[in-house]
């Protein structure tokens, strides 16, 4: 939802911050008197459920305590006083104690019941009656209105018969201070008339700068001046809603005006440490309807929802209901829970909502997840409950990953969903959905639980009947329409396809095919630009694509092909960061080249024939471009495929597109498809739905549609009921699209070969009903079918927000009821229950053919399109060996792997440094001695001063000005035999001479025979009336805490012997981490003798070393960087140069 509620404690921080500081609407629109500011005084109490306390006294600003007080409850309940919830003129020990009797309680005002946890205290304001205003500012598709009168307070009575209206249509110049004054004020006295102006001026500039929706003020008082001041305004009741989907924009406008410190620095000190925000002050609060507090699962949800970019939404009904869904897509989800309230059983529906754009495996898990838990709460129901998974036909979620994660969740509560009687009913299509409602299948079979799974075949919401118990109301099973034969032609003849070379094959004149040879070149340099106004889309439409999206052009480019249509839709990409390039697609079996531009500018000047713009960029980027390209006279359709475009934003656009005659589809759609000739985006789903649906030809069927699934699911039932789809377009959820159901249709009216029209609506707004007047009219006499989804919206007792944002009855004309009643009476053709759609549907097809309106064409088979090998991997249609194996992490799930353990277990085991080494070098877990032992290993091995090799050689890259990894790299390519990768040489000779069984002295004696330095004995300064601290700290370790150490007392023994010869001769730390590390592999228990022996071969000891010697060469680096040291230069006389003499005879060779 766009247009979302806010408390009236924010709405009145907001007006009091920024009515001083927001920028002017307009040029014009400035104040002429010498305007006093509202101050600000207004307080929250909040009651809090877990200590059953209200806000405490601390946290209250100063002159709560010395003001005569108004209370009120802070949640969206409308007529407080009527309902007795306010308290006027009290102190705050008198306003405190009513707080407190009513917090934490159940109120039921009108016929809404609910708890009052939240309360505004203001200052108590005695005024005159005859001082009392009303004023309001909405927002339309045409603009905003200010409504105005004379008379405000508890006792206005009806708004819209009284009020005076100012509309400020979007892109029109705002009115004078007298326009304002003559259109709102005429009622108003003359001395307060000036002081009004200013006010409205600033009201609305307030409004447009922080993106309101709707600001109502009742009452509004003004004051008269005192001693020749200027009269005085301010207000006292307050609703308003901010578009949500401005956040990007206004979040910092918003937070700072919740900003405490602003006003009172004593209430904001005692707020302090409550943590960080984004934004100076805290975020936007979004509360719930009065009567329907957001529980711990629904705020999860919405806090899940608000950190991905899809679409995840929950609204728990009746939390002991028996009938719980899981519905994919914004519009399906209204039509399942249509469906179960048609069929009786609203009164068991449990909960709304919806998943769509794509969600990830785990974010579908955790989604899943939670409904599951919400099923299984509780004592278990007698007759049982009902989980459905439902949906549309999805046209680019990938249906078997997200059910990855919905298998997931039904695994893990796998218990409580028997000994709750769980039945669960699935219906999905789209792609992938083969794999997914096979992984269901399965499931059920090993589960327990009992799982029916259906695809696209089966209409939407027929397990819903099926689920319930009931008897579906279907008259005919759907079935595929056979092709109709063409009498009077021959049969045609199907040519055997022909098998293109490929590359690196030899033809018959003996020349071998090159790779250039697969690519398609197409020379467009003229299209149909002069087609008629209603038919905006056709076999020769050329596009643009803004943002790198391969995968919705490949699919353009596939729909292309198998309409046979000469040239790609697709000209080129537009994507401002990535330079300019060429990218490669498919086409057909072959592949063809489009470019990439970084500029609309530029792709124009480059591609006169192109007409069509089908834009991805995001929310935050849609207006900016789009208003560029709307400067192009060239460019005459947009689809705007981003959803959560603000609302302001998008009314500016469908506005200038008008003015220029462009069409705009979207923003938040998928788009729309013209069978046989232009796709948009990801419209029809993949190539498996678009050869199903028969969209690669045209049939005679023109429908129009808010949800893109539900476009799909249109495109099903119509190929299956009639001859198929003409053109459809999804026009998108949101409240204002750029362009609305009687527009499409008008075309559609217009286009002689769309004989039948469709129009799938949906609760709230008000487009259906231009469309009724279309055709009261006579403008539209092509014969309709219509239904309008949100019928169930009736039965909840509490306001519910669908799938789209614009799905709200904000009055009865909106409701869904009220809308299929209109076009009934319209003379539409309006089934009785969406389940009943396919079946008016082929009753109207069949009568149009029957009077020969409607001809059927002779059906063609589509060329075969190649599946992509990545898809065909990610169905399991092939297998290919893997380029790389990796055993020992994993980071493609919910967590991080290390050799199978989870990343949170590593820190909640607490297995250090040396664990995750034991885990990501060994694959294992070791005991604690030997995690230890590891980390002691880099501890000692860590830095040996700087004037060792590779220590030195660090230092001086570092000086010749190189970054750290190029600095490291110098000092580790110094480790080898001579300077620290010791460590495997001495495990290997002390391991064997004592495998072998050679004593110690045979040892050394073999090995000065060999003229062979035994590795790991010897210290240039070290001895054994000298030791090395390392060494002994090592030692001591190791003999109390391994459970065996034979190799160090073996190397102990050599020492010895060396030491006898000369003192020098110790066991270095090299060799004493290297024995050490053999026992630890050979005697732990971890590791058989064969995995002993091979991670000492392969290089695992002097992997320590380079790891713990990485550290000291890193610290090197930064100390070097940190003393600015210059470039080294080392000096002459420490070299000793030796040249050849130049008169020596050389060798010269010759040139033969």
């Amino acid at each position: 939802m766009s247009a979302k509620p806010i408390r009236e404690y924010d709405a009145k921080l907001l007006l009091a911050y920024h009515l001083e500081r927001a920028p002017a609407v307009a040029p014009n629109a400035q104040i002429a008197t010498k305007f006093i500011y509202p101050s600000v005084k207004v307080a929250q109490v909040s009651w809090d459920p877990e200590t059953g306390a209200i806000t405490p006294d601390t946290q209250l600003p100063g002159w709560v305590f010395n003001t005569k007080l108004v209370a009120k409850p802070d949640q969206l309940i409308k007529r407080r006083g009527k309902a007795g919830l306010l308290a006027l003129n009290k102190t705050w020990e008198e306003a405190k104690e009513w707080i407190a009797a009513r917090a934490g309680k159940a109120q039921k005002v009108e016929s809404v019941t609910g708890t009052l946890n939240n309360f505004i205290l203001e200052p108590f304001l005695p005024h005159p009656s005859d001082t009392e205003y009303y004023v309001c500012i909405t927002s339309a598709r045409e603009g905003d209105s200010i409504l105005f009168t004379h008379e405000g307070g508890v006792d206005i009575g009806d708004v819209d018969a009284k009020a005076l209206t100012l509309n400020l249509a979007v892109g029109a110049a705002f009115p004078s201070r007298e326009v304002i004054a003559s259109t709102l004020l005429k009622h108003v006295p003359a001395a307060k008339k000036e002081t009004l102006v200013d006010f409205l001026i600033r009201l609305y500039s307030v409004y447009v700068d922080l993106h309101f929706a709707y600001l109502e003020i009742n009452p509004l008082v003004c004051l008269d001046g005192v001693d020749g001041a200027a009269p005085t305004i301010l207000y006292l009741d307050m609703a308003a809603k901010l578009d949500q989907t401005a956040e990007s924009i206004c979040g910092p406008k918003w937070a700072i005006a919740r900003d405490l410190s602003v006003y009172d620095v004593a209430t904001a000190a005692a707020s302090k440490g409550k943590g960080v925000s984004a934004d100076r002050g805290p975020p936007m609060v979004w509360p719930a309807p009065f009567g329907r507090d957001l529980t711990k699962e629904e705020a999860y949800i919405q806090k899940l929802d608000g950190s991905t970019g899809a679409s995840l939404k929950l609204t728990v009904l009746r939390p002991e209901g028996r009938i719980w869904t899981m519905v994919a897509g914004g519009g399906a989800s209204v039509v399942y829970s249509d469906a179960i309230a048609a069929h009786g059983f609203a009164h068991e529906l449990a909960n709304y909502g919806e998943y769509s754009g794509a969600p990830t495996e785990g974010q579908t898990y955790e989604y899943a997840k939670t409904i599951v838990d919400l099923i299984t709460r509780g004592q278990p129901n007698p007759e049982g409950k009902i989980l459905i998974i439902g949906g549309g036909i999805a046209n680019f979620t990938n249906v078997a990953a997200t059910f990855k994660g919905i298998i997931r969740a039904l695994k893990e509560y796998k218990t409580p969903l028997i000994n709750h009687k769980v039945r669960i009913y699935v219906r999905r299509g789209g792609p992938n959905y083969q794999e997914g409602l096979k992984a269901m299948r399965l499931l059920g079979e090993s589960l327990g639980v009992p799982i029916k799974v259906y695809g696209p075949d089966t209409h939407i919401t027929e397990i819903v009947p099926l689920a319930l118990g009931v008897t579906s109301k279907r008259k005919n099973e759907l079935h595929s329409i056979p092709p109709t034969p063409a009498p009077s032609s021959p049969k045609a003849s199907v040519s055997e396809p022909i098998q293109e070379p490929g590359v690196g094959s030899i033809g018959p004149g003996g020349e071998r095919t090159q790779a250039n040879d697969q690519i398609v070149h197409f020379d467009v340099t003229d299209s149909n630009t002069n087609r008629p106004s209603y038919r905006p889309f056709d076999a020769t439409t050329r596009s643009f694509v803004y943002g790198l999206q391969p995968r919705a052009i490949q699919g353009m480019l596939d729909f292309d092909y198998s309409c046979g249509r000469a040239a790609p839709s697709v000209a080129a990409m537009i994507y401002p960061f990535g330079g300019h390039h060429i990218q490669k697609f498919y086409w057909g079996t072959k592949e063809t080249l489009l470019p990439v531009y970084t500029s609309i500018s530029e792709a124009v000047k480059k591609h006169p024939d192109v007409d069509v713009l089908v834009n991805f960029a995001s929310s935050r980027s849609v207006y900016s471009s789009t208003l560029e390209t709307l400067d192009f006279p060239q460019i005459k359709a947009i689809a705007l495929i981003a959803e959560g475009v603000p609302e302001r934003h998008a009314r500016e656009i469908l506005h200038l597109a008008a003015q220029k005659s462009v069409l705009i589809i979207g923003p938040a759609t998928v788009g729309g498809i013209k069978p046989g000739c232009f796709r948009i985006g990801n419209s029809g789903g993949m190539m498996d739905n678009i050869i199903s649906s028969k969209l690669y030809r045209a049939g005679s069927v023109g429908y129009v549609s808010k949800s893109g699934g539900m476009s799909n699911e249109l495109n099903n039932i119509l190929s299956l009921v009639t001859n198929g789809t003409y053109e459809g377009i999804a026009i998108g959820g949101d409240r204002y699209p750029g362009s609305t159901f009687i527009d499409h249709l008008l075309r559609y009216e217009q286009d002689p070969e769309c004989k039948m029209l469709v129009l799938l609506g949906e609760v709230g707004g008000i487009e259906e009903y231009r469309v009724i007047d279309a055709v009261k009219k006579g403008i539209i006499k092509k014969p309709i079918v219509a239904w309008a989804i949100g019928t169930c919206a009736k039965m909840f007792a509490t306001e519910v927000q669908f799938g789209h944002a614009g799905s709200m009855a904000n009055s009865e004309l909106e409701t869904a009821d009220a809308k299929n009643t209109a076009m009934r009476a319209a003379g539409f053709v309006v089934p009785d229950t969406f389940e009943d759609l396919p079946e008016v549907l082929k009753q109207t097809y069949d009568r149009l053919v029957s009077n020969g309106t409607i001809r059927p064409k002779p059906e063609r088979e589509p060329p075969v399109i190649p599946m992509d090998y990545k898809w065909a991997q990610e169905l399991g249609l092939i297998r290919k060996p893997a380029a790389f194996i990796s055993t020992i992490s994993d980071e493609r799930g919910q967590e991080l792997l290390y050799a199978g353990m989870r990343i949170t277990d590593v820190f909640k085991e607490d297995i250090g440094l040396g664990g995750v080494v034991s885990l990501l070098w060994f694959k294992r877990r070791l005991p604690s001695w030997a995690t230890k032992f590891i980390e002691m290993v880099l501890m000692l091995t860590a830095d040996h001063g700087p004037a060792v090799s590779g220590a030195m050689n660090t230092i001086v890259a570092t000086r010749a000005g190189k970054d750290l990894i190029s600095s490291l790299a110098s000092g580790l390519l110094t480790i080898g035999s001579r300077f620290g990768g010791a460590l495997d040489e001495a495990a290997a000779m002390f391991s064997n001479a004592r495998d072998t069984g050679l004593t110690p002295r045979e040892f050394v004696d073999n090995s000065r025979k060999a003229n062979k330095l035994i590795s790991g004995i010897g210290h240039k300064i070290k001895s054994v009336n000298n030791p090395d601290l390392r060494v002994e700290l090592v030692k001591e370790y190791v003999r109390k805490n391994f459970p065996s150490h034979s190799l160090l007392d073996y190397a102990l023994a050599v020492e010895k012997v060396t030491t006898a010869k000369k003192d020098t001769l110790i066991l270095n730390v090299d060799g004493c981490i290297a024995v050490c590390f053999v026992d630890l592999l050979r005697d732990s228990g971890a590791f058989t003798p064969d995995e002993a022996d091979e991670y000492i071969k392969i290089g695992t000891l002097n992997g320590l070393f380079v790891l713990g010697r990485s550290i000291g060469f890193i610290g090197h680096h930064l100390d070097q960087k940190r003393l600015r040291a210059p470039l080294y230069r080392h000096p002459a006389d420490d070299i000793f140069i030796n040249m050849a003499d130049v008169s020596q005879p050389r060798v010269l060779g010759k040139m033969q």
